[in-house]
């Protein structure tokens, strides 16, 4: 499975890096960051969870999901 993140519309609430931290951080401004695009079975339910509950829809499922 595959993630992206559109850093111009990231609100920087923090959730994702909350729900998924092994996929995700953020940089000094709070903005995502992804640490990984290609996120592996142990990790993927989690960044599902990230994805749906981004507030500002900054976070997707590139394929699979």
């Amino acid at each position: 499975m595959r993630v992206a993140a559109d850093r111009s519309v990231c609100i920087g609430s923090g959730l994702c890096l909350l729900t998924a931290p092994a996929v995700f951080d953020q940089d000094d401004e709070g903005i995502v960051v992804l640490l990984t695009e290609d996120v592996g079975q142990r990790d993927a339910d989690a960044a599902r969870r990230a994805v749906a509950h981004c507030p500002s829809g900054a976070l997707r499922l590139v394929d699979g999901g």
